[in-house]
């Protein structure tokens, strides 16, 4: 049995979706080929002779660059059964058995997958049945210890900037998957419908210990939350300091559990935490009410003195474009970060995000999202939306047009935000409080802080 994962795009991580299942295949005496497209080529003769494709899709940019390599595949291998899998997999089913998938799977994936090995193996092509592994499948499976061997070496893939001349390699891994919040437009609440499952803790301690022997000097935790199940992930990363503890990490934690964790949060800075992500989406209480994400604007005023307090940087993102976005808020929302001295933690790009809604949202359940969007869009895999106001979409563009730009030719963060705050006082006729350069105030040091290089997208 010949298998090839591939992985189109995973945040500049080496894929935990593809190395994770490999050892399952592996296990079964599949022979793997991981490829890994935001590094490597597509390989013609490892396709050639698959007996299974199987693509990974954790995310919307890698379903949509999946979804147009089908045909290249199909060309390459018309006999080769293809599987989507992943997060994505099961929000877009219809739109994928269409190009040609014949199994889905979605939730905790490496069971099923291993599943249809077997069956591939055991049953001739022509007699297939209709797809028996469950299309989503929650399982409390016991993981077994990632196979990194077929993926390239770290030093290809993201790594932790500290300070302007200080590099470290980052390796990645997953401690829990899926979320107990149901937040509206989480991509994770359709499939895992408010659950989460853990991955053994040894099984992410020797995960860690190969990632660290290849050369990562820093690990990402991908968890939707680290402290979805905080007894765990504490446990996890004081262990891992005490084997290693020159090794810093970061994690993902919801705004609502920095609150109610506080105590926890020195812990993490004792362990090597030297960054947490936290999606804020917004500070606007009607936008916060419509995403259903269980804080308020005062919440991630008091997240962000905690955090400072604790000796950890806070990285917000944001879905800064919503239907209901206005043209002030959107100054407020700016406004804030440069009083909270946040600009140098912001990647621009979340100056830019404009609200997804994918197939299966929460947010199709509101009326009011309802009477907004358009039919459902298979080439964007989304619900297309206009804004009522139609000077914050041309808003919206601009902005994008000046996240790029800066990126182009490589502007600090407080550049491409002094950029943005001129746009958006322009479109919504205010001007700037006096006493502000380049979006934050004067006398104000901008900090050097340690960033990812592949900022946080979807």
């Amino acid at each position: 049995m010949n298998v090839v994962l591939i992985s189109t795009y995973e945040l500049g991580r080496q894929p935990f979706g593809l190395s994770s299942p490999a050892a399952w295949l592996k296990e079964l005496g599949a022979t793997v080929t991981c490829l890994d497209l935001a590094i490597q080529r597509l390989d013609r003769q490892a396709i050639a002779a698959a007996d299974l494709v199987a693509f990974y899709v954790p995310m919307h940019t890698a379903t949509r660059l999946a979804a147009r390599l089908v045909q290249q595949v199909k060309q390459m291998n018309p006999r080769a059964h293809l599987c989507f899998y992943g997060l994505y997999a099961p929000l877009n089913e219809e739109y994928l058995r269409a190009l040609g998938a014949q199994t889905i799977l979605g939730g905790e994936f490496e069971e099923g997958l291993a599943a249809l090995a077997r069956r591939l193996a055991d049953t001739p092509a022509h007699r297939q049945p209709v797809q028996p592994e469950p299309r989503v499948s929650l399982a409390r499976q016991r993981f077994r210890t990632p196979d990194r061997s077929g993926l390239p070496p770290l030093d290809k893939y993201a790594y932790l900037q500290l300070g302007s001349d200080t590099r470290r390699i980052a390796g990645y891994t997953e401690a829990t998957r899926g979320c107990k919040h149901l937040c509206r437009h989480c991509p994770i609440v359709p499939v895992y419908q408010g659950r989460f499952r853990i991955v053994q803790q040894e099984v992410v301690l020797e995960d860690i210990r190969r990632q660290v022997a290849a050369g990562a000097q820093h690990i990402t935790f991908g968890d939707p939350d680290f402290f979805n199940g905080p007894g765990h992930a504490l446990a996890i990363v004081q262990a891992l300091h005490a084997e290693f503890p020159a090794l810093t990490y970061d994690v993902t934690i919801k705004i609502e559990h920095l609150l109610k964790h506080a105590r926890r949060l020195p812990v993490l800075r004792e362990t090597g935490c030297v960054l947490i992500t936290s999606a804020v989406e917004s500070i606007d209480p009607i936008v916060l009410d419509y995403l259903d994400k269980g804080h308020t604007r005062e919440d991630f005023i008091q997240a962000v003195g905690l955090c400072r307090s604790a000796g950890l940087v806070l990285n917000p993102t944001f879905v800064a474009f919503t239907p209901w976005t206005t043209l002030h808020g959107y100054v407020e929302l700016l406004a804030l970060l440069a009083e909270l001295d946040l600009i140098e933690h912001v990647a621009p790009i979340q100056y830019a995000i404009r609200l997804l809604i994918p197939a299966g949202s929460r947010l199709l359940e509101l009326p009011q999202v309802q009477a907004l969007v358009q039919g459902f869009d298979p080439e964007t895999l989304s619900y297309p939306w206009s804004h009522p106001d139609p000077r914050v979409d041309r808003l919206f563009a601009e902005v994008m047009d000046a996240v790029k730009d800066g990126l182009a030719r490589n502007q600090s963060r407080s550049q491409v935000f002094d950029r943005v705050w001129r746009l958006a006082c322009a479109a919504a006729g205010a001007s700037p409080p006096n006493g502000w350069t380049l979006g934050r105030r004067e006398g104000v040091r901008a900090q050097v802080l340690p960033t990812l290089s592949e900022p946080w997208y979807c």
